[in-house]
């Protein structure tokens, strides 16, 4: 058996970007040991150990001598168990148990049990996103990763059960035998399919109109009203009327979650836009994303291009709240932390909920409201000024009353959301030049300065709001946003002032804290 020196590959992962690794092997002479370089964590330093059970366990074992494996390039934190199946067909190659020349350029990423069964791992999703950018062909993952993989254009992928096939392969390969393909998984793209109708809402025209706006142009929402109106089910089917993702929405929406959900779920790439809606209990590392070791992502990036809805947003805690602000201007989460910073992808809409006070009966002339006065003027402070100013739209969804059951029920989402779909397409257009893609994501300056600057006689009520300290700059230039939502929902290519009104008549409705 000639010892030297095997090399391969594997993809090491900072939030979702992926850092292509040379997994290189020396086998020489001295005591028996086997150690990992590289800034391996707890989870991957203890490899040698799998390495060596599984290995003995396929018949194939680590040769009894001085093991050194360096990850390169060294200078990037390693984690998780992912990187044993490339370690050990690495320690094999240089072994010469498999040709070098067969697994120096594949991709090998799966946990090895210590009998020589591979189990699959997360985030294999942006791995091999990663190994395709870099020019990987060919990747090798455990079975239950095969679906996830598949998602990758470009990329051929190997499911392997065990160690042990892994090497019958390669033993085959050196004859001329080409690695077996995975067969391609069924249902490779998921419909639009919804659960939910916009036309299960019953009555609320203002708000179902507030939230077609929304949609429209990715504008966020605040709904206050008693308990009981409809402000979840109005949230929960604003998904719905959002255009479907693309391709390219859809594989950063799953590489998040290939980071969060069990190892197997990712499989076929749904197109309709995520809802996530978390307690508000919920920490701010659970909200923002963070943790002790790995620094996962939170709910804003889960809700990545999709909606954020936080249900009795006051009773969230003040620190909680405060991380949104960030990323709702720059629409990424930034997570530093002493030896890296991680940035995770947060484009989300944000949809917030709230009682008119603590015990939500403080509407109409509240005589059933058993809260004290500081509590029913304090309870909606709790959502502080810069928050709030972020807010586009701010509607009061009142009580339902019996003659809405006689009413004819409300549009069904799939005529809203052509509607939409015919706004974002015009939008898109305008805005190809700068890449925008929502009038929601074009910046203030761009709607002041010709061509773009509406005439004076249509923003005469927002220049006076602004004049007059009602609107800060920011909420200044949300107004013009929403007001050429309006217009792209009403078939019209320049604002009206009737369009500047209702944008500023929402952001202004009665019932809401003024920011």
């Amino acid at each position: 058996m000639t010892f030297g020196l095997g090399r391969t590959r594997a993809v090491a992962l900072t939030g979702l970007v992926g850092t292509l690794v040379d997994v290189e092997a020396h086998i020489g002479q001295g005591l028996p040991c086997f150690t990992v370089g590289g800034l391996p964590d707890t989870a991957c330093g203890q490899a040698p150990d799998r390495v060596r059970s599984a290995a003995a366990s396929c018949e194939v074992p680590v040769p009894p001598h001085r093991v050194t494996v360096n990850l390169s390039p060294a200078s990037i934190p390693k984690r998780g168990s992912g990187f044993d199946l490339g370690i050990a067909v690495a320690v094999l190659a240089a072994a010469g148990v498999l040709g070098r020349d067969e697994v120096q350029d594949v991709v090998h990423l799966g946990e090895l049990a210590l009998d020589g069964r591979l189990r699959g791992v997360r985030g294999v999703l942006p791995a091999v996103l990663e190994a395709a950018r870099r020019g990987v062909r060919h990747v090798v993952v455990p079975g239950e990763n095969v679906a996830e993989a598949q998602l990758v254009p470009g990329v051929t992928v190997h499911g392997a059960t065990s160690l042990a096939e892994v090497v019958r392969w390669y033993r085959e390969a050196a004859e001329g035998v080409a690695l077996p393909v995975a067969p391609r998984q069924p249902g490779r793209v998921g419909p639009t399919v919804p659960g939910v109708d916009l036309a299960d809402v019953v009555g609320q025209p203002e708000a179902r109109a507030a939230l077609e706006l929304a949609a429209t142009g990715a504008h966020h929402v605040l709904m206050t009203g008693p308990p009981g109106v409809g402000k979840t089910m109005l949230a929960e089917r604003l998904v719905t009327v959002l255009p479907p993702l693309s391709r390219e929405e859809a594989l950063e929406v799953h590489a998040v979650r290939s980071l969060v959900a069990p190892v197997g779920e990712v499989a076929v790439l749904e197109r309709t836009p995520p809802f996530v809606a978390p307690h508000h209990s919920t920490s701010l590392a659970a909200l923002a994303g963070g943790g002790s070791s790995t620094v996962l992502p939170g709910s804003v990036s889960q809700a990545h291009h999709g909606v954020l809805f936080l249900d009795e947003a006051p009773e969230f805690r003040s620190s909680v709240l405060q991380a949104l602000r960030q990323p709702l201007e720059s629409g990424e989460v930034v997570i530093g932390r002493s030896r890296q910073v991680v940035r995770y992808p947060a484009r989300f809409l944000l949809v917030l909920a709230a009682n008119p006070c603590p015990c939500g009966m403080a509407f109409g002339k509240g005589v059933e409201c058993t809260c004290e006065p500081r509590a029913v003027r304090g309870y909606l402070g709790k959502l502080s000024g810069p928050l709030l100013d972020r807010v586009d739209l701010r509607v009061h969804v009142p009580p339902v009353r019996r003659a809405a059951f006689a009413e004819e029920a409300g549009e069904p989402s799939a005529a809203v959301a052509a509607r939409v779909l015919t706004a974002r397409a015009a939008q898109a257009d305008r805005w190809s030049a700068g890449g925008w893609a929502v009038n929601g994501l074009v910046p203030g300056h761009v709607l002041r300065r010709p061509p773009y600057r509406l005439p004076a006689a249509v923003t005469v009520a927002v220049d006076h709001a602004l004049d007059a300290g009602r609107l800060t700059l920011r909420g200044y230039d949300r107004v013009l946003r929403v007001a050429w939502s309006a217009a792209d929902l009403g078939g019209r290519t320049v604002p009206s002032r009737d369009d500047v009104a209702t944008a500023l008549t929402l952001r202004r409705s009665e019932g809401v804290v003024a920011a």
